[in-house]
């Protein structure tokens, strides 16, 4: 009887372990995550356009097609990946991370510029592949390039959310890569989802409430979503600028290049504490985020001719079909 008691206390203190790794691994997962939020907005923004002007009944099917292939670009590539670098060559991260950083500046502030009528952004351009008129080719063609633009995007995701999380064990790191590729693929394409059907509900509620109340509903769900949209793309493009400026800042400072960020913090100080001092953690993040923001936003438009000019054409001529 003492035996099985003794068995049973191991047990439990086996479950207790169990439990409080899978609750660290959560928690590291949710805060790596949270780095990671320009990328994960950029990617939430982005997605809804490779749906546009399919049936409805095709739209589920297609973002369910790309969160598949989502999660195969994280776990599959990028995972191993990563844990190669963490364990490998950890040099690599902070570089690696910095590239990611100034491909946020120059995405953001490339969506500045074309809206401002300063660059041509990602229009048309000779040789550009044309669009199939098959629908079942169209929409194998609009998957194909979701799930490419989902591996950068993914890239970025994964290389931030490795340098947050905190030095553990091999299988720690794994488990918490793999924890921020599920949520993050979850919440994307969930919203994503959401998002794109949200039209959808509304027109429904409007042309079927039984009240006028919720017919009203839905006609400001129908009114409201363009402009919705045109607000997750700015809010996008902001935390991009953000996101990337902080990364490089930060990255100059390992680095031994830290007078940038050193003036960064002074500055965010003196604001925050020259207002009331229970408003002065969220002032001086506030500060911090923009002046890093406008950072990202002049860096990214030094980095626009660079882009345009040279990167994506050579990028072009890489993924260019070869015609049969």
């Amino acid at each position: 009887m003492s035996g099985l008691l003794a068995l049973v206390d191991d047990v439990a203190a086996i479950a207790k372990v169990a439990a409080a790794s899978v609750d660290d691994v959560i928690g590291q997962a949710a805060k790596a995550s949270a780095k990671a939020a320009g990328a994960v907005i950029d990617d939430a923004a982005v997605t809804p356009k490779y749906v546009h002007g399919f049936a409805a009944e095709r739209e589920l099917p297609i973002i369910w097609r790309i969160t598949k292939g989502s999660l195969k670009n994280k776990l599959l590539y990028l995972l191993p990946a990563g844990l190669a670098l963490s364990n490998f060559a950890p040099w690599l991260i902070p570089p690696l991370l910095m590239l990611g950083g100034a491909y946020l500046c120059f995405e953001g502030a490339e969506k500045v510029a074309h809206a401002i009528g300063l660059s041509d952004g990602h229009t048309d351009y000779d040789k550009k592949e044309k669009v199939i008129e098959d629908p079942a080719h169209l929409e194998e063609q609009k998957a194909r390039g979701a799930i490419k633009t989902d591996f950068i995007l993914s890239a970025e995701i994964m290389t931030i959310a490795l340098a947050a999380i905190p030095e553990s064990s091999f299988w720690m790191e794994a488990a918490t890569l793999a924890a921020v590729a599920v949520l993050i693929t979850v919440v994307v394409y969930g919203s994503v989802a959401l998002i794109v059907k949200m039209d959808d509900v509304g027109l429904a509620m409007a042309e079927r409430g039984s009240l006028g109340f919720t017919r009203a509903i839905g006609r400001g769900l129908v009114r409201g979503m363009p402009g919705f949209l045109k607000l997750l793309t700015i809010v996008g493009t902001a935390a991009m600028l953000w996101v990337g400026g902080s990364i490089i800042v930060h990255g100059l400072e390992q680095m031994g290049f830290d007078s940038l960020a050193h003036w960064v913090k002074g500055v965010a100080g003196s604001v925050a504490y020259a207002g009331p001092e229970q408003m002065a953690g969220a002032v001086k993040w506030t500060v911090t985020a923009a002046i890093d923001g406008i950072f990202g936003l002049i860096l990214g438009l030094m980095l626009i001719p660079v882009g345009e000019k040279l990167i994506t054409p050579i990028w072009r001529s890489f993924t260019r079909k070869v015609p049969t």
